[in-house]
């Protein structure tokens, strides 16, 4: 018996870490915010605004995959940064995405948690 509690305490600990890195990551999917009715947002080759764009997302779109984002700052570094600046760091994100067959990067800021 007590072989079978340490089991499954080892494989719980274990656990743990992947769950908190998960979370860390960010949602597993987002949904379009911020973009007027009657435009689309850009999906891009490269995270950067002059970069090709490879597909667009209507302004409802939901259940864009996360791939990961760039440009966000540590814990550590948030926790020093003014409130201006962390909307900023917000604005400058980008984030690789899957929306449909299409993959690329979008602006973090037209990005919200998915359901």
């Amino acid at each position: 018996m007590s072989r079978t509690i340490a089991a499954s305490m080892l494989a719980i600990c274990l656990a743990v870490p992947s769950l908190a890195r998960a979370e860390a990551d960010g949602p597993d999917s987002w949904a379009v915010t911020g973009v007027a009715g009657n435009d689309v947002l850009n999906i891009r080759a490269q995270p950067n605004a002059t970069a090709r764009i490879v597909g667009v997302i209507p302004p409802d779109g939901r259940d864009l995959a996360n791939l990961g984002c760039t440009g966000i700052p540590s814990f550590a570094q948030w926790e020093q940064m003014s409130e201006r600046a962390r909307r900023a760091a917000g604005a400058n994100r980008w984030c690789r995405i899957r929306y449909r067959d299409t993959e690329g990067w979008v602006r973090g800021k037209f990005l919200a948690e998915g359901s």
